[in-house]
């Protein structure tokens, strides 16, 4: 009797030992994830072919080339100047999150995106794309342009890189009644010597309304 508890009990844990399961997660590869370089407190120079192009301050700058496509990443806030060849500064960058992905020289900046030129221009929205191969920036999303003259919004925007040529569709502003030319849709020389075109329908003269418009 003894003897045949025994194996019973020695049988039921052969088929328990047999029916369990390990749990265990999918490998990983370091290749997926882990990041060439990460910098903590980052106040650096940029230069481009020589020539000193940017100034890059930011909490954790992190360079990773396995991700496809390879790119930096400032998860943790970026501000950023921009200056010429003679080293004088032409705008800055400040957003709340930065991705730059070095293969095709596109910077995407995310959450609380401002703009500031030499010649004043404000730029304010949640997500803009600087093209560097295209010397262009664009944002799919609701922006707002603010010049020393007058303010637009709308939800495109794309200009050059400079900033001083720019198109911003579905916009709304304000405007002052001098712009307009004798009713028609053209709006006068602004005093940055640049012009605004309006696409051609018939509008009031007066100083808020809502119009799609090119900036020549």
């Amino acid at each position: 009797m003894r003897n045949t508890c025994l194996f019973a009990i020695c049988l039921f844990l052969t088929f328990a030992c047999q029916e369990r399961k390990e749990h265990i997660a999918p490998a990983i590869y370091p290749r997926d994830s882990v990041a060439m370089m990460v910098s903590y407190g980052v106040n650096t120079l940029i230069s481009d072919s020589g020539v000193i192009k940017y100034r890059i301050v930011t909490e954790r700058w992190e360079v990773n080339q396995n991700r496809n496509p390879s790119r930096w990443i400032f998860d943790k806030g970026l501000f950023l100047e921009q200056f010429d060849q003679k080293f004088h500064l032409q705008s800055y960058v400040q957003c709340d999150t930065a991705y730059y992905y070095d293969t095709n020289r596109l910077w995407e900046l995310r959450g609380r995106v401002r703009v500031l030129t030499k010649d004043g221009l404000k730029y304010r929205g949640e997500q803009l794309y600087w093209d560097e191969n295209k010397h262009e920036l664009y944002s799919h999303v609701y922006s707002t342009v603010i010049t020393p003259e007058r303010e637009l919004q709308g939800s495109y925007f794309r200009s050059n890189e400079q900033m001083t040529k720019y198109y911003v569709s579905n916009s709304k502003g304000a405007f002052e009644k001098g712009d307009f030319e004798g009713g028609n849709d053209t709006l006068r020389t602004a005093p940055d010597t640049m012009k605004m075109q309006l696409r051609p329908q018939p509008l009031p003269q007066r100083k808020n309304t809502s119009i799609p418009l090119m900036h020549k």
